[in-house]
C-alpha cells in the first residue's frame, strides 16, 4: 500500500509509521520537525518519503501532501495524528488558540484535502485519530474536548457523504483514551495505555475498515456510561 501519516514523528502517528514501513509499504510522513522525519526515513530509505509541515500553515501543508502524493502516485491510506490540547482551567485563550488552530482549522483543511484526492483518484481509506475525550465537556481541558467532538462529528458527516455518494472512500474515526504520550497530562490519571499495544489495536481497527474505533478495548464500555451520564451527574464528576 501506498500510505501517508500526518504527524507522525512522535506518539501515535511514530507508533503506526513503525508498523506499516516493515510490511513492504511505501510510506508518506509529515511532521514540524525535519530532524525527526530525517531521523524515520533513515531507518527505512527504501520506502519512506518525508516532507516538513505544520497542519496550521494551509499552504505549507497543502503542498507536502501533494509533493507526497505526486511522488507515491497514489494513496490507498491515509492517517491523520496531529492534534495537540492543554490543561487550561483557567480559560486563558492564548492556550485555547493554538488547539482550536490546529484541532480544527489545520486539521479540517488537511482532512477535506485528502478526501478531494480521494474522490479524484476514486478510492482511499481516510483515517483520523480523534479522542474519546470528545465526547463530553471537560472544564480542566475545554478547548480539547470541544475539538475533538468537532472531528468526531465532522468524520461522521464524511462517512455519511461518502456512503451517500457511492463512492469507494473509506471513513475511520479511531477514538483513543489516555495514551501513553506527551498527550496525557493532568494528575491522577487512570488507565493509561502504553502506545504499543494501541498502535496495534489503531492498525487492526484500520484492517477491519471499522467506521469507528475505541482503543484501548476497554475505553468503549467507558465511552458507553460516559455518553449516557446524565449530565446532573456527569456535572459532579
Amino acid at each position: 500500500m501506498n500510505i501517508i501519516i500526518i504527524g507522525a514523528t512522535s506518539g501515535i502517528g511514530k507508533a503506526l509509521f513503525k508498523k506499516y514501513v516493515t510490511e513492504g509499504n511505501l510510506l508518506g510522513i509529515v511532521g514540524r520537525r525535519t530532524n525527526l522525519l530525517e531521523e524515520l526515513r533513515q531507518q527505512h530509505p527504501d520506502s519512506t518519503f518525508t516532507t516538513t509541515a505544520d497542519i496550521t500553515k494551509q499552504i505549507e501543508i497543502e503542498q507536502a501532501i501533494h509533493e507526497l502524493f505526486g511522488k507515491l502516485g497514489s494513496i490507498d491510506l491515509a492517517i491523520v495524528c496531529s492534534g495537540t490540547g492543554e490543561i487550561n482551567p483557567s480559560l486563558n485563550y492564548d492556550v485555547e488558540r493554538p488547539t482550536i488552530d490546529t484541532n480544527v482549522t489545520g486539521w479540517t483543511f488537511v482532512i477535506d484535502t485528502l478526501y478531494h484526492i480521494f474522490e479524484q483518484q476514486g478510492h482511499g481509506h481516510l483515517v483520523a485519530i480523534t479522542s474519546a475525550g470528545g465526547l463530553r465537556g471537560e472544564p480542566m481541558a475545554p478547548a480539547y474536548s470541544a475539538t475533538k467532538a468537532y472531528q468526531i462529528n465532522y468524520m461522521e458527516a464524511l462517512h455519511k457523504k461518502a456512503f451517500k455518494s457511492g463512492s469507494n472512500i473509506i471513513i475511520t474515526d479511531v477514538r483513543p483514551g489516555l495514551v501513553d504520550t506527551a498527550m496525557a497530562k493532568g494528575e491522577g490519571l487512570f488507565w493509561v495505555m502504553p502506545i504499543d499495544k494501541v498502535a496495534r489495536q489503531i492498525y487492526a481497527a484500520i484492517h477491519r475498515r471499522k467506521s469507528k474505533a475505541y482503543v484501548t478495548k476497554r475505553w468503549h464500555l467507558l465511552a458507553i456510561i460516559n455518553k449516557n451520564l446524565p449530565f446532573g451527574l456527569y456535572k459532579r464528576l
